[in-house]
Formats: C-alpha cells, sequence, structure tokens
C-alpha cells in the first residue's frame, strides 16, 4: 500500500491499481470493488484488519466515498511525515537540492472547518437531490450532510440550498441526457465578516426560478448577501462557465486577511485557508524587506493579496494575473486600501512579463505564486532577468516546484530558506514558501 499525490491509498489487485480511501501504508484491510476501470479499480474500505500506528477515530462518516480529505484518519504528526516525505522525495530528484534544509511545517491554528470556499455538484438519486462531491474515478455524487472541513456557514447554506431545491422542484442537470438546470453549487464564505456569497453554476441562464430560489436562500439565511448564476453549457469537465450574472444582493464579496481588505468575485482565486494565507503573506512581507524606493513584481497575482501587502513598504508594486475578473478585484482592492502605487496587468504571465521586463528593467523583489502546474521556462527566464535580490517561491505542489527551483539554479537563484505551511489539514496537499537568493562564486 502507497500513498498517491493526494493521499488516497493505492495497492495492487489483479495487475490493477486499487484506490482505496482512507487507507494507509503498512496496513491490512478488507475493501470492496465499487468501480472498474480498463487500469484501475476503484473500492470503499469495508474494515481496518492491521491499523497504522498513528491512526485514530473517524471524524467523518463520509470519508470512504468522498475522498476529500483522506488522511482525516491520521494525526497530525504522521500527517506532517507525509507531507515532509513528499517535499523532501520532490527535492531529492535533483542534485542542486539535495542538500537544501526544510524547515518544519507551520501547523494549522484550526485543523477543522478552515474551508472558506466550497465547489459541491448537484445530482439525483431514488428522486432525492443530492449536493456533494464526485467519488474518485467516477461520476457518482457523494451527498454531504456536512464536511468537516467547510466553514460551518458553508455546511448550513448547502442543507438549505438542498431543501429549497428539493420543495421547489428545480430540475437537476443531467450529463448523460443533457438535460436540466443546476450542475454546481458554489460557496465562499468572508470568515471575517462571517458573510457569504453563493453561486449557481446552469447549464441555460434562468431568470423564472433561479431568482426565487436566491430568494427563498437569503431569507432562511440572512448570512448569504450575494446570489449569482454562472452558465456553464459545456459537457467537458470545467465547472465555471464565462458568463455570470447577480441574482441577488450585491456583486462583489467583502473580505480581510492581516490588515488588508479585499473584494472577492465569484471566479476570483483566493486561498480556502484564510488564517495560514495570512502567515505566509506576512513571511513574504518579512522575506522581502521592502524600502519605499524599491520595486516588487508579483506574478500570478490573483485578488492581489500578496502584492497589497507589499505595497505597505515597496514604492512600486506590479502584478500580472490571467483571469480578468481577479484583475479587476485587485484594482478595486488597491482603491481599497488606499494603496496608489500598485499596477496590475491582465494576460497570461508567459505573455506578458518579457514586456513588463522591457519596460521596469530592474526589481528588488519578484515573486512567483503559480497554479500547480508551476511556471513556464520562459517566465522563470524573465523573472531571474529583472535581478531581483530576493525572489520568492510560493508553491501548492512540490513537484512542479523542484523542477522550478531546479531551473532556476542555472540562472544564477539558489533557495536559502525553505517554509512548508499547513494550508489543507487532513489532505495530503501542502502549500511550501520557498527564499531565493543570487548565487555569488
Amino acid at each position: 500500500m502507497r500513498l498517491d499525490a493526494d493521499g488516497v491509498g493505492i495497492a495492487r489487485h489483479d495487475g490493477k491499481d486499487f484506490i482505496v480511501a482512507g487507507a494507509y501504508p503498512g496496513e491490512k484491510v478488507t475493501a470492496t470493488i465499487e468501480a472498474k476501470g480498463q487500469f484501475r479499480l476503484v473500492g470503499r474500505l469495508r474494515r481496518v484488519i492491521k491499523a497504522h500506528p498513528h491512526r485514530i477515530a473517524k471524524r467523518c462518516d463520509s470519508l470512504t466515498s468522498c475522498q476529500g480529505c483522506p488522511l482525516l484518519c491520521l494525526d497530525e504528526a504522521a500527517q506532517f511525515e507525509i507531507k515532509q516525505i513528499r517535499i523532501r522525495s520532490a527535492f531529492n530528484q535533483y542534485p542542486q537540492l539535495k542538500g537544501v534544509e526544510i524547515a518544519p511545517i507551520w501547523s494549522a491554528p484550526e485543523p477543522f472547518g478552515y474551508r472558506s470556499n466550497a465547489k459541491l455538484v448537484f445530482g439525483r438519486k431514488r428522486g432525492m437531490v443530492q449536493l456533494g462531491l464526485y467519488r474518485r474515478g467516477t461520476h457518482d455524487v457523494v451527498d454531504l450532510a456536512g464536511c468537516p472541513l467547510h466553514h460551518p456557514l458553508i455546511n448550513r447554506i448547502a442543507s438549505v440550498v438542498r431543501e429549497e431545491v428539493e420543495k421547489q422542484e428545480i430540475y437537476i442537470y443531467n450529463a448523460e441526457k443533457g438535460r436540466g438546470l443546476l450542475r454546481y453549487l458554489l460557496i465562499r464564505v468572508s470568515p471575517s465578516r462571517n458573510k457569504a456569497m453563493v453561486t449557481f453554476v446552469v447549464a441555460e441562464r434562468d431568470l423564472k426560478q433561479l431568482p426565487h430560489l436566491a430568494k427563498s436562500l437569503q431569507k432562511r439565511v440572512p448570512e448569504v448577501v450575494s446570489v449569482q448564476q454562472n452558465v456553464n453549457a459545456t459537457t467537458g469537465n470545467i465547472i465555471v462557465g464565462r458568463d455570470t450574472q447577480r441574482l441577488a444582493g450585491v456583486t462583489d464579496l467583502l473580505d480581510q486577511v492581516g490588515d488588508i481588505r479585499l473584494q472577492l468575485a465569484p471566479a476570483s482565486f483566493f486561498q480556502v485557508n484564510h488564517a495560514q494565507a495570512a502567515r505566509i503573506y506576512q513571511l513574504v512581507r518579512d522575506w522581502a524587506r521592502l524600502q519605499a524606493s524599491e520595486t516588487a513584481v508579483d506574478l500570478y497575482c490573483g485578488i492581489g493579496g500578496i502584492a497589497l501587502h507589499l505595497a505597505r513598504d515597496a514604492g512600486r508594486v506590479y502584478g500580472i494575473e490571467t483571469i480578468e475578473e481577479a484583475v479587476k478585484n485587485a484594482r478595486a482592492n488597491a482603491l481599497l486600501n488606499d494603496l496608489r502605487n500598485c499596477i496590475f496587468i491582465a494576460g497570461d504571465a508567459e505573455e506578458v512579463v518579457e514586456d513588463l521586463c522591457n519596460e521596469i528593467q530592474r526589481a528588488e523583489v519578484v515573486v512567483l505564486n503559480p497554479p500547480r502546474s508551476g511556471c513556464q521556462p520562459q517566465v522563470l527566464k524573465a523573472a531571474a532577468s529583472l535581478q531581483p535580490r530576493t525572489l520568492i517561491y510560493v508553491s501548492c505542489n512540490p513537484e512542479t516546484l523542484a523542477r522550478d527551483l531546479s531551473l532556476l539554479h542555472p540562472l544564477g537563484y539558489a533557495a536559502d530558506a525553505v517554509q512548508p505551511v499547513d494550508m489543507f489539514p487532513q489532505t495530503a496537499h501542502i502549500e511550501t514558501v520557498v527564499r531565493l537568493v543570487p548565487i555569488t562564486l
């Protein structure tokens, strides 16, 4: 038995990978096969015969079917060991990273109820509305009565939505038949204000049933200050479409991380764990040590969380982000915080960064905060060409982080501090912040 990058147990059975969520290395378990593919089987854990020494009591009845938090039955020490090993194993793939020291993981102050947003899928089983997540490797919906990782307001909203959709007899989208209305439910919570934004992702625009649903939801859950519909008529696995329309309440959700106030749009990316995000932002600011005469560049800046923290100290901060809506939020957030020294640019980092380099030629600090796929080589080259005295990489994927650090080495930059942060307790995911400095010969 081994764990994959998502923390899900994988054994071998009849020459195929046998996926069993909730089973851990060294354990002996019984499981039933629930889905068969050409190269893998998906099973459900039935009984633990020989347990991992750090196994603890199950905290969720949906663990073996949902698989969203596969390390839930391990204590924190065992979870941290798995995450540290993952980072070290990724680094050991590259000779220049083998000797790099990795600091102990920063523990999360709240190991449960920390997730401030959720993406749930609608389904129907035996005539009843289902609202939850897909079972791994299938399109079967696992109905979640409540998730221990979700902010309590998310669980409350999801429960009310399920009841109202059932009561109002709103059609659920059926992917096989290509018919129906409701596809996904997106819930975003502002922990600092205990308010929420709800977005219904639908197969086609609806101005008959959804406004009534929005009104009913706000009446039962007054903390919902924004209700929107997003149209996604595609047949693939993309969740959010391009067309979003406000149904009720405000357009954006107000939140605060540290001393920075933020406006969040439905499609804008933002960290799900506010407490740990605040610690990362402060760490980046501390490592940057910017002066009023200096310039910083924040690549993959999102709604401006890191850039705005840096703008407190810098003379000028540039942010690049591919999602137009997030850039609009970033610009609004700069005004909201009375920060006039920020310039946010919409576009793919690999397409925009070279023009920015030609314009500013040098930046004292460069921050890389890419998606799980990491940075394109031309982005790394452009970042190094700005000759920063400090380059900071914020990563959610140890494997692509290690790859990119190895590519930065011949460009003249080496890691001198590595700080893992437990952004996602109960899962195998780990956030890692790395400070790089110029290599001196």
